[in-house]
């Protein structure tokens, strides 16, 4: 078993299964291990848009060993100064976000692979297991340990597919469907005939290719089932906040429609 359960992710799809996760904001580690004793595949611990520092997001990471769930980081940008030391934490997916251009996608490539397929700098303390790893055996796996995903959610980006897609060095893609409506002036209308052109053609394209194919998006039963007749095989549903929320409301609901209830009998 590796450090991140990356082996575990892959031979899931390879089965032709469908890999769940959420995504993660919160920064107690505890979240990260409930989604993974619950089941889920993987976490999204996001870095691009919620308060997590490289500390947090090592506590996430490890919390998630034992849970037998693959930890993907999302990082704030396409920048090998940032992606470098999450790599160092051996997660199971670095996330780039907001992929527009081949070469946007070939630098998220070389900024995660050492020479001579990148320029990630050598220093890891974690991928070693602190020492009990020789650098040789290390070295021979260590660029298959983290897979590389790009984002795919600006309108950009559609009109360089097929040149991103064919990069060396990239596992999966994720579909943004939210940022790719806003970049198209329909944010937030992921139903829109256009959106949904956009996403179809991405789905098709990438589905032709060895990559992996995901989306980020909120769950419901109607739109989870129109992604998987689409073909999506990883799906990063609903946020830690979300889940959370959703069931605190419905608890509460519940107990004030039985107060109402009770109190038309008497």
């Amino acid at each position: 078993m590796t450090l991140n359960n990356v082996e575990k992710f892959r031979a899931k799809i390879e089965a032709g299964h469908v890999c769940v996760g959420s995504a993660i904001s919160f920064s107690d580690a505890a979240v990260s291990e409930l989604f993974g004793e619950a089941g889920y595949d993987f976490t999204w611990i996001d870095m691009e848009h919620c308060p997590i520092d490289l500390g947090t997001a090592l506590g996430h990471i490890m919390a998630v060993r034992g849970a037998e769930a693959a930890p993907f980081v999302r990082v704030p940008a396409n920048d090998p100064v940032l992606i470098k030391p999450v790599l160092d934490l051996a997660p199971a997916a670095i996330i780039v976000p907001l992929i527009r251009t081949h070469d946007g996608a070939a630098q998220a490539v070389r900024a995660c692979k050492y020479p001579p397929a990148g320029i990630r700098g050598y220093g890891p303390r974690r991928g070693t297991r602190f020492g009990a790893v020789p650098q040789t055996e290390y070295l021979e796996n260590a660029d298959s340990q983290t897979m590389v995903v790009i984002q795919i959610e600006h309108i950009d980006a559609i009109g360089d597919l097929d040149a991103i897609l064919a990069t060396p060095g990239l596992d999966a893609v994720c579909l943004g469907p939210n940022d790719l409506s806003g970049s198209m002036g329909l944010l937030g209308q992921i139903d829109h005939p256009d959106v949904i052109a956009a996403i179809d053609m991405v789905v098709r394209k990438v589905r032709e290719t060895d990559l992996y194919l995901g989306v980020a998006t909120g769950y419901t039963p109607e739109t989870t089932r129109r992604w998987l007749e689409k073909g999506i095989q990883w799906m990063c549903l609903n946020t830690d906040y979300g889940s959370m929320f959703t069931q605190a409301r419905a608890v509460l609901d519940g107990v004030r429609e039985t107060e109402r209830i009770l109190n038309r009998s008497r």
